[in-house]
């Protein structure tokens, strides 16, 4: 048998690769299932699977402790039997030595790799310490974990100009980020400036926002990998609501058409618990 594909060796091949997001055991079983050579965690649907919420919060409202997400990353990697890349928000503090230890801990979790954020929840982070942070997170990565910088002024929507974003991106791949991703640019020319201007692999999320781009438009533009972040989370828990609509309203079941059957599942369960099992 081939030895499975490395993360590094997926970010450095011409084709560019798809690496939807789960937010459970389960979830991470199905996208495993469908072929994905890599999946990645998505802090969104592990904080809705909470009843928290992510990213810009309202003052008050809960969110996820570091210890309750890599809980929960740690499920993923056990479960999938394929790479995983962590959404590491920004690190869970801002310090660089605080950057690191997440890091740290997202090695013994079993990921490949991880994102590191330059935002802390209400402003970024100023471009001199985002940089020492991404430069500690590097150097607590070791060689084969890949670091992804992200950094989200065009996400927010701050006078924050797009060249000013790229700026910030190529600071982070010379501190030492593997791979780079500006989430909130959803048409196809800003992308193909993306791509040129950023002196690295760079990540592309759709499903944020309305876009019609597709995963071919954006392979096709030299996007390294295409991330979901929370969609396919997002979509489960509107599908929730649209049963429990229908069953509130004309007492039918049309939803449960498009279940999989039990045994299915447990089928494919036993068999990805039996081939972690043997590891």
């Amino acid at each position: 048998m081939a030895a499975m594909t490395t993360f590094r060796e997926l970010h450095s091949a011409t084709t560019g690769f798809v690496m939807p997001n789960a937010w459970d055991a389960g979830s991470a079983v199905l996208l495993a299932e469908a072929g994905f050579a890599a999946i990645a965690t998505t802090s969104a649907g592990i904080a809705f699977s909470l009843a928290k919420g992510d990213h810009t919060l309202p003052d008050g409202a809960p969110s996820v402790s570091r210890e309750q997400m890599f809980e929960r990353i740690q499920q993923l990697t056990e479960a999938s039997g394929v790479l995983v890349n962590g959404d590491l928000e920004d690190g869970y503090g801002a310090s660089p030595e605080r950057v690191a230890e997440t890091i740290t801990l997202a090695r013994e979790a079993g990921l490949a790799g991880g994102n590191i954020e330059d935002y802390d929840g209400r402003t970024l982070y100023a471009e001199s310490l985002s940089v020492e942070r991404i430069a500690a997170a590097r150097a607590a990565a070791g060689p084969d974990f890949v670091l992804t910088a992200r950094t989200d002024g065009q996400l927010l929507k701050t006078p924050t100009s797009l060249a000013d974003s790229i700026r910030r991106a190529n600071l982070y791949r010379e501190a030492g980020a593997d791979c780079l991703y500006i989430p909130g640019v959803n048409d196809l020319d800003t992308i193909a400036t993306l791509v040129k201007e950023i002196s690295g692999p760079l990540n592309v999320v759709i499903g944020l926002g309305a876009s019609t781009l597709t995963t071919h438009d954006l392979l096709a533009a030299g996007v390294t990998r295409i991330s979901l972040g929370g969609s396919i989370a997002r979509a489960a828990l509107g599908f929730i609501r649209a049963a429990a609509q229908e069953l509130q309203t004309t007492g039918t079941m049309t939803f449960a058409t498009h279940q999989i059957p039990q045994a299915e599942l447990n089928n494919l369960f036993a068999q990805h618990t039996s081939a972690g099992e043997s590891a």
